[in-house]
């Protein structure tokens, strides 16, 4: 699972690094390429191959008539790129993914579970602040959380 949050440039070509602690968990499934796909929000979600496969099968078992799955899949599987992380642990972002994410120079690898999301740093902090500093908006997942049942 990924989990944390680490801070890498970006340079002019659009390369970054992967964390190290992320890649540990790519050779521990054997590959060292990640699926890099937009998101419904300003950021880039990478996901293992093995990871990318269960989320397109449960994406592709939905109806197809329904709007919001039309949309999902244009947003999530339209922009799906493969993208290798080399053996120092650097990989290349597609111009068209970091235009999505509005990518600069500073990035933010951010833990989530099943997959890692890819933020420009200053977008990463004003979306943490949006909900942290927001009490109805806290409260709302709060209660969301339970109705889950966590």
């Amino acid at each position: 699972m990924f989990r944390g949050t680490y801070e890498h440039a970006i340079d002019a070509k659009g390369r970054t690094s992967f964390p190290s602690k992320f890649r540990e968990l790519l050779a521990a499934e054997g590959t060292s390429t990640l699926w890099i796909t937009t998101s419904l929000d300003n950021c880039l979600v990478a996901y293992t191959p093995r990871h990318f496969k269960e989320f397109e099968e449960k994406l592709e078992s939905l109806p197809q008539f329904d709007r919001a799955v039309r949309d999902m899949k244009r947003i999530y599987l339209g922009s799906a790129t493969p993208v290798d992380v080399d053996t120092v642990g650097r990989l290349l972002i597609p111009s068209l993914l970091r235009e999505h994410a509005k990518l600069k120079r500073e990035a933010i690898w951010a833990g989530n579970g099943k997959n890692v999301e890819l933020w420009d740093k200053g977008a990463y902090q004003a979306a943490r602040l949006a909900i942290t500093e927001n009490e109805e908006r806290r409260e709302e997942i709060a209660q969301r959380l339970a109705e889950l049942g966590l």
